[in-house]
Protein backbone atom coordinates (compact mmCIF):
# COMPACT_ATOMS: atom_id res chain seq x y z
CA UNK A 1 0.00 0.00 0.00
CA UNK A 2 0.87 3.69 -0.57
CA UNK A 3 1.77 5.75 2.61
CA UNK A 4 -0.96 5.98 4.95
CA UNK A 5 -2.43 9.09 4.56
CA UNK A 6 -2.18 11.34 8.34
CA UNK A 7 -6.29 11.17 9.11
CA UNK A 8 -7.54 7.58 9.07
CA UNK A 9 -11.40 8.67 9.04
CA UNK A 10 -13.96 6.30 10.05
CA UNK A 11 -17.66 6.43 9.26
CA UNK A 12 -19.04 4.95 12.17
CA UNK A 13 -23.40 4.36 11.49
CA UNK A 14 -23.55 4.74 15.13
CA UNK A 15 -23.58 8.26 13.86
CA UNK A 16 -25.95 8.00 11.24
CA UNK A 17 -26.09 6.72 7.80
CA UNK A 18 -21.65 5.49 6.98
CA UNK A 19 -22.97 6.27 3.55
CA UNK A 20 -23.91 10.09 4.13
CA UNK A 21 -21.32 10.37 6.40
CA UNK A 22 -18.13 8.87 4.18
CA UNK A 23 -19.74 11.51 1.11
CA UNK A 24 -18.94 14.19 3.80
CA UNK A 25 -15.52 13.07 4.64
CA UNK A 26 -14.90 12.49 1.21
CA UNK A 27 -15.84 16.00 0.32
CA UNK A 28 -13.60 17.35 3.24
CA UNK A 29 -10.64 15.62 1.78
CA UNK A 30 -10.21 12.38 3.86
CA UNK A 31 -8.88 9.49 1.23
CA UNK A 32 -8.49 6.69 3.90
CA UNK A 33 -11.90 6.14 5.58
CA UNK A 34 -13.41 3.02 7.11
CA UNK A 35 -16.84 1.81 6.73
CA UNK A 36 -18.11 0.27 10.34
CA UNK A 37 -21.39 -1.07 10.98
CA UNK A 38 -21.61 -2.68 13.88
CA UNK A 39 -25.63 -3.88 13.42
CA UNK A 40 -26.43 -4.21 10.16
CA UNK A 41 -26.82 -7.38 8.26
CA UNK A 42 -24.41 -8.51 5.79
CA UNK A 43 -26.16 -7.50 2.63
CA UNK A 44 -27.10 -4.39 4.03
CA UNK A 45 -23.31 -3.85 4.69
CA UNK A 46 -22.58 -4.90 1.43
CA UNK A 47 -24.86 -2.54 -0.32
CA UNK A 48 -23.78 0.58 1.77
CA UNK A 49 -20.12 -0.57 1.30
CA UNK A 50 -20.77 -0.12 -2.62
CA UNK A 51 -22.53 2.67 -2.45
CA UNK A 52 -19.81 4.56 -0.88
CA UNK A 53 -17.70 3.11 -3.60
CA UNK A 54 -19.86 4.59 -5.74
CA UNK A 55 -18.98 7.87 -4.76
CA UNK A 56 -15.45 7.58 -3.67
CA UNK A 57 -12.75 9.32 -6.01
CA UNK A 58 -10.19 7.34 -7.50
CA UNK A 59 -7.21 7.72 -4.80
CA UNK A 60 -9.87 7.38 -2.04
CA UNK A 61 -9.09 4.14 -0.34
CA UNK A 62 -12.41 2.24 1.52
CA UNK A 63 -11.61 -0.12 4.54
CA UNK A 64 -14.15 -2.52 5.45
CA UNK A 65 -14.19 -2.84 9.46
CA UNK A 66 -14.75 -6.52 9.99
CA UNK A 67 -15.89 -8.15 6.94
CA UNK A 68 -12.86 -9.50 4.56
CA UNK A 69 -15.49 -11.54 2.03
CA UNK A 70 -17.43 -7.70 1.95
CA UNK A 71 -14.06 -5.99 0.83
CA UNK A 72 -13.24 -8.95 -1.80
CA UNK A 73 -17.18 -8.87 -3.33
CA UNK A 74 -17.24 -5.20 -3.34
CA UNK A 75 -13.83 -4.83 -4.67
CA UNK A 76 -12.99 -2.15 -1.67
CA UNK A 77 -9.17 -1.54 -0.59
CA UNK A 78 -8.97 -3.64 2.21
CA UNK A 79 -9.95 -4.67 5.42
CA UNK A 80 -9.81 -3.32 9.43
CA UNK A 81 -9.92 -6.47 11.71
CA UNK A 82 -10.24 -6.62 15.59
CA UNK A 83 -8.57 -9.45 18.12
CA UNK A 84 -12.10 -11.66 17.99
CA UNK A 85 -12.40 -11.03 13.94
CA UNK A 86 -10.75 -13.60 11.18
CA UNK A 87 -7.19 -14.36 11.90
CA UNK A 88 -5.33 -11.64 9.49
CA UNK A 89 -3.84 -14.65 7.67
CA UNK A 90 -7.24 -16.08 6.45
CA UNK A 91 -8.14 -12.71 5.39
CA UNK A 92 -5.16 -12.23 3.50
CA UNK A 93 -6.10 -15.59 1.40
CA UNK A 94 -9.67 -13.94 0.92
CA UNK A 95 -8.38 -10.80 -0.12
CA UNK A 96 -4.75 -11.54 -1.94
CA UNK A 97 -1.58 -9.46 -1.72
CA UNK A 98 -2.78 -6.69 -3.37
CA UNK A 99 -5.72 -5.28 -0.72
CA UNK A 100 -4.66 -3.97 2.73
CA UNK A 101 -5.32 -5.85 6.08
CA UNK A 102 -5.14 -3.81 9.41
CA UNK A 103 -5.34 -5.02 12.59
CA UNK A 104 -6.64 -3.50 15.68
CA UNK A 105 -4.02 -4.08 19.31
CA UNK A 106 -4.57 -2.95 22.30
CA UNK A 107 -0.92 -3.56 24.13
CA UNK A 108 2.53 -4.30 23.73
CA UNK A 109 2.09 -7.84 23.17
CA UNK A 110 -0.27 -7.84 20.66
CA UNK A 111 1.17 -5.38 18.58
CA UNK A 112 5.03 -7.30 18.71
CA UNK A 113 2.49 -10.26 17.56
CA UNK A 114 0.66 -8.48 14.85
CA UNK A 115 4.47 -7.26 13.87
CA UNK A 116 4.94 -10.82 12.53
CA UNK A 117 1.77 -11.16 10.73
CA UNK A 118 0.64 -10.23 6.77
CA UNK A 119 -0.86 -6.87 7.81
CA UNK A 120 -0.15 -3.45 6.48
CA UNK A 121 -0.34 -1.84 9.33
CA UNK A 122 -1.29 -2.01 13.26
CA UNK A 123 -3.88 -0.03 15.35
CA UNK A 124 -3.15 0.91 18.67
CA UNK A 125 -5.37 1.94 20.83
CA UNK A 126 -7.39 3.77 22.86
CA UNK A 127 -4.93 6.01 23.21
CA UNK A 128 -7.50 7.71 25.56
CA UNK A 129 -10.29 7.21 27.31
CA UNK A 130 -13.13 6.49 23.79
CA UNK A 131 -17.28 7.01 24.14
CA UNK A 132 -16.86 5.11 20.60
CA UNK A 133 -17.24 1.48 22.01
CA UNK A 134 -19.20 -0.19 24.48
CA UNK A 135 -16.72 -2.51 26.50
CA UNK A 136 -13.59 -0.65 25.38
CA UNK A 137 -10.27 -2.02 26.44
CA UNK A 138 -7.27 -0.39 28.67
CA UNK A 139 -6.30 3.59 27.71
CA UNK A 140 -2.90 2.67 26.05
CA UNK A 141 -1.64 6.16 26.69
CA UNK A 142 1.10 8.39 24.87
CA UNK A 143 3.72 6.42 27.05
CA UNK A 144 2.76 3.15 26.27
CA UNK A 145 2.09 4.45 22.24
CA UNK A 146 5.27 5.44 22.02
CA UNK A 147 7.25 1.86 23.91
CA UNK A 148 4.83 0.00 21.36
CA UNK A 149 6.23 3.11 18.31
CA UNK A 150 9.79 2.02 18.92
CA UNK A 151 9.01 -1.62 19.23
CA UNK A 152 7.73 -2.33 16.03
CA UNK A 153 8.37 -1.98 12.68
CA UNK A 154 4.93 -1.67 10.24
CA UNK A 155 2.77 1.53 10.43
CA UNK A 156 0.71 2.45 13.68
CA UNK A 157 -3.03 3.77 13.70
CA UNK A 158 -3.21 5.75 16.64
CA UNK A 159 -6.98 5.20 17.65
CA UNK A 160 -9.39 6.02 20.76
CA UNK A 161 -10.58 9.51 22.40
CA UNK A 162 -8.11 11.72 19.87
CA UNK A 163 -9.49 15.15 19.42
CA UNK A 164 -7.38 17.85 17.07
CA UNK A 165 -5.89 19.23 19.79
CA UNK A 166 -4.19 16.14 21.13
CA UNK A 167 -3.18 14.77 17.66
CA UNK A 168 0.36 16.18 18.06
CA UNK A 169 1.22 14.79 20.58
CA UNK A 170 -0.22 11.56 19.22
CA UNK A 171 1.82 11.92 16.13
CA UNK A 172 5.47 12.68 18.62
CA UNK A 173 4.61 9.78 20.07
CA UNK A 174 5.39 7.42 17.44
CA UNK A 175 1.63 7.29 15.27
CA UNK A 176 1.37 7.38 11.08
CA UNK A 177 -1.99 8.18 11.26
CA UNK A 178 -4.70 8.85 12.85
CA UNK A 179 -7.93 7.13 12.91
CA UNK A 180 -11.18 9.30 14.28
CA UNK A 181 -14.52 8.97 15.07
CA UNK A 182 -16.34 11.24 17.49
CA UNK A 183 -14.24 14.26 17.01
CA UNK A 184 -15.15 14.22 13.65
CA UNK A 185 -18.70 13.23 13.22
CA UNK A 186 -20.35 14.50 16.26
CA UNK A 187 -19.09 17.87 14.51
CA UNK A 188 -21.90 19.76 12.83
CA UNK A 189 -20.53 20.21 10.00
CA UNK A 190 -18.36 17.04 9.08
CA UNK A 191 -17.02 18.12 5.87
CA UNK A 192 -15.77 21.35 7.66
CA UNK A 193 -13.95 19.44 10.36
CA UNK A 194 -12.80 16.86 8.44
CA UNK A 195 -10.75 19.78 6.42
CA UNK A 196 -9.59 21.60 9.91
CA UNK A 197 -8.25 17.85 10.54
CA UNK A 198 -6.35 17.73 7.51
CA UNK A 199 -4.87 21.53 6.81
CA UNK A 200 -3.97 20.88 11.00
CA UNK A 201 -2.07 17.42 10.40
Amino acid sequence: MTALPRLYAIADAQFGDPVEIAQALIAGGARLIQIRDKTAGAGEFLNRVQRVLAIAPPDAQIIVNDRADIARIAGAAGVHLGQTDLPPSAARAVLGSGRIVGVSTHNLDQALEADRLPVDYIAVGPIYATTSKHNPDPVVGLEGLSRISKAIHKPIVAIGGITLERSRDVLSAGAHSIAVIRDLLASPNVMQRTREWIDHL
